[in-house]
């Protein structure tokens, strides 16, 4: 496949350099609608209890509160004549609202559990209506038209769900135009450091734009069909420039060393797309594979992301195997035009590669030199054992936005939010003295502040005298009951009380559905544990049989799996270190608080999947000069001489590119970003540079190990690099010639 490949390139290199632009205007044109087909949200299980609560709360009692606008008296009290007036006007104006139902206000019903206690501040509660892009943009309509000073002397702010929404919607863009506006230079200025050419260092940007480009046409397809979270393009961006950048930069440094040994262009077209680009395509698969893990989840947010991941791996390697080898025969040598001031070619080195002396002193005393950076990844790793997890909430926003701001204030003034209460939905028929008794027990529970029915309000056990049940609440087909808590939202005793909730005994014959932030939570963290080995068992099978088939051994899959869940126990820990225990908020802006769950799970597939990118890399060339005779110490020293510098800044070009989402103002993002760039420079410097060759040293010849029939079923069908008519390296233990690359 891959002689056709070079082949093709050789013959037709401007044929595919044509279809390459047409299919890249058409896919630019495609992905050009793709912000408007994808969705906010998706952190949660359609098919979880409180995600079916949520649905039956919609049909029958028109939506949870999602909105609270906060409405503050400039002068005096809410009670006040002419700020009630106003406030009842406010009030009959959002009822006309499209986008709004169950609007229900203080001055509508009294409740002194709508007052803050010092009487400047009233709630007005609503739902807007929609699917979650729909629901942004109703509230968006609704917050530009209400908030801010209003006639009567009001000031209203806006809260809630759908506001953090619209806020989060707004600043992840915002976010990625900033971190691209500083990768894309940087990432440009460290590639003409690297190749030391003007025309070498715009080669992976090409593919880069390619695979960025072809990930948003894949990403608007997608949202036509089914749902697709907006946050996705912040990976299509990271991962498709890096990506791109990681695979051209592979090819260009092969293409260029073989054109300094002497090949022809044709051949050295050749050897590069048959060692090169057999390593990008082996590459790929695993990324992809370990991406693609992420589709086993029901949450759409990480299903995006497997989407977005498999088709941003899939599009770089692609145009890595079809546009890179064409660009080279139209350019020729000229690869090299454009020469930077600091590449000097024909330079004698007379001292073997940084790596290749790494690895030589690594692997002459491999317990004494693996022993510290395996201690250190270790200790990096002890925060795991205090983790705990969350859902995304207003705290992830900057402490200036809006509906940040409200949230506090709901929670510093005000006896229990509705916004954050447990919703207990019966959809059947229930007599009043059977509910009643139900929500008397649940009103007597711990933490709970209040219940609210048809039928009456319960607190401490008892009727409570804060006046009667909410009509709106109960219908002859079903009963909807409100459980207010003043316990922290998505602390541990709200996630009991969830629990305690669910485990109160239902009037007879019915089988209430609990719903409501805590039990959302309560849901993500099950149903993404109930899913998770799965998940990890596609990881390591797919992994094992990628790399049996491009090494044709069974130990190096297995020390290869080792190593990098070493590495990553390593970045999550510093990622729990830095944003469960605030080690550097001040530093960095945001609030800390658990680890968000489905951006944990994410980044550890991507870590795993670029991870894997190295290993290929690195291991490809350990094992074509293995192939080629050099015994493993020999084979293991010459390759990560010849591979740790493209590897190493690989890596840092990559991590540019997730780094930059460290000026997010969104933690997550933030996570994402930083927790994606520290496993990828762990796994380039520490596992690459000291523990694969402390491994290979200590493993010895068992390192290529496979049993006879497996050995057989590989000499048939797997790939390896080692083929006939190559150009050789220049061996690391004699002194040779640099070419202008520096790598």
């Amino acid at each position: 496949m891959f002689e056709r490949l070079a082949e093709l390139a050789i013959r037709r290199s401007r044929s595919v350099l044509v279809v390459a632009a047409v299919a890249l205007v058409i896919m630019g044109a495609v992905g050009a609608g793709a912000f408007g087909k994808l969705l906010g949200g998706g952190f949660d299980d359609p098919s979880s209890p409180s995600s079916r609560a949520a649905v039956v709360i919609d049909e029958k009692f028109g939506g949870e509160t999602n909105l609270v606008l906060l409405v503050g008296a400039d002068e005096g009290s809410v009670d006040s004549p002419a700020v009630r007036r106003s406030g009842e006007n406010l009030v009959a104006d959002l009822k006309e609202e499209k986008g709004l139902t169950n609007v229900v206000s203080y001055w509508d019903t009294g409740s002194p559990d709508l007052r803050s206690e010092g009487g400047r501040e009233a709630m007005v509660l609503a739902h807007v209506t929609g699917d979650e892009t729909r629901q942004q943009e109703n509230a968006q309509q609704i917050i530009d038209a209400y908030t801010g000073s209003q006639d009567g002397g009001l000031t209203v702010r806006a809260g809630g769900g759908a506001a953090v929404g619209s806020d989060l919607s707004k600043q992840v863009v915002d976010d990625l135009i900033l971190a691209e506006a500083i990768a894309i230079p940087l990432t440009l200025v460290l590639l003409l450091f690297v190749f030391g050419s003007v025309v070498a260092a715009l080669l992976p940007l090409v593919i880069a734009v390619i695979a960025i480009v072809g990930s948003f046409a894949q990403l608007s397809l997608l949202g036509s069909v089914t749902d697709v979270a907006n946050t996705s393009t912040n990976l299509t961006t990271a991962l498709g420039l890096g990506l791109g950048i990681d695979y051209a930069l592979l090819m260009v440094s092969r293409f260029r060393e073989q054109l300094s040994a002497g090949a022809s262009v044709d051949d050295a077209v050749r050897r590069t797309v048959n060692t090169a680009g057999r390593t990008v395509a082996f590459s790929a698969a695993t990324v992809a594979a370990a991406l693609a893990a992420l589709l086993v989840f029901p949450q759409y947010f990480l299903r995006s992301f497997g989407f977005a991941g498999v088709g941003v791996v899939a599009v770089a390697a692609v145009s890595t195997l079809f546009v890179m080898p064409a660009l080279f025969v139209v350019l020729g040598h000229r690869v090299n035009s454009g020469r930077l001031p600091w590449a000097k070619p024909g330079r004698a080195e007379d001292r073997t590669p940084l790596w290749g002396r790494l690895a030589r002193t690594v692997m002459r005393r491999p317990a004494i030199t693996a022993l510290p950076a395996l201690a250190v990844l270790l200790l990096a790793a002890s925060p795991l054992l205090g983790i705990t997890f969350g859902t995304p909430d207003e705290r992830v926003l900057p402490e200036g936005a809006g509906s940040r701001q409200v949230s506090a204030a709901l929670r510093e003034d005000f006896g229990g939010s509705e916004e954050s209460a447990i919703h207990v939905v019966v959809d059947g028929p229930v007599a009043e003295s059977p509910l009643t008794s139900y929500a008397v027990g649940l009103s007597g529970l711990e933490g709970v502040v209040r219940v609210e029915t048809s039928s009456g309000s319960y607190a401490g056990g008892a009727p409570a005298t804060t006046g009667p049940g909410n009509p709106a609440l109960g219908r002859p087909d079903a009963q909807r009951i409100t459980v207010v808590s003043a316990l922290e939202p998505k602390s541990d005793a709200a996630q009991s009380l969830v629990k305690a909730v669910r485990a109160a005994g239902p009037p007879a014959g019915v089988t209430p559905l609990v719903g409501g932030t805590d039990a959302q939570l309560v849901d993500s963290k099950a149903s993404i544990g109930e899913r998770l080995p799965i998940a990890a068992a596609l990881i390591a099978v797919t992994t094992v049989v990628l790399l049996f088939l491009f090494t044709g051994s069974v130990v190096q899959p297995l020390r290869a799996l080792v190593l990098n869940i070493v590495s990553l126990a390593a970045t999550l820990g510093v990622m729990t270190w830095i944003f469960q225990e605030g080690a550097l908020s001040s530093l960095l802006g945001f609030t800390a608080q658990p680890m968000e769950l489905s951006m944990t799970v994410l980044m550890f597939c991507i870590a795993f999947g670029l991870s894997m990118d190295y290993e290929v890399f690195v291991t490809s060339r350990i094992k074509e000069l293995h192939d080629l005779g050099e015994d493993n110490e020999s084979a293991v020293t010459e390759g990560l001489g010849r591979t740790g510098r493209i590897v190493s800044a690989a890596a840092l070009l990559l991590s540019v590119s997730f780094f930059a989402f460290g000026t997010a103002e969104i933690s997550f993002m933030q996570l994402f970003g930083l927790g994606s760039g520290l496993a990828i420079l762990i796994d380039a410097i520490a596992v690459r540079g000291v523990l694969v060759p402390a491994a290979m040293r200590l493993l010895g010849r068992s390192a290529w190990y496979a049993p006879g029939p497996l050995r057989r079923f590989h000499d048939r069908f797997g790939l390896s690099e080692g083929t006939p008519g190559a150009v050789p390296a220049p061996t690391v233990h004699a002194p040779r010639v640099k070419d202008s690359t520096g790598v």
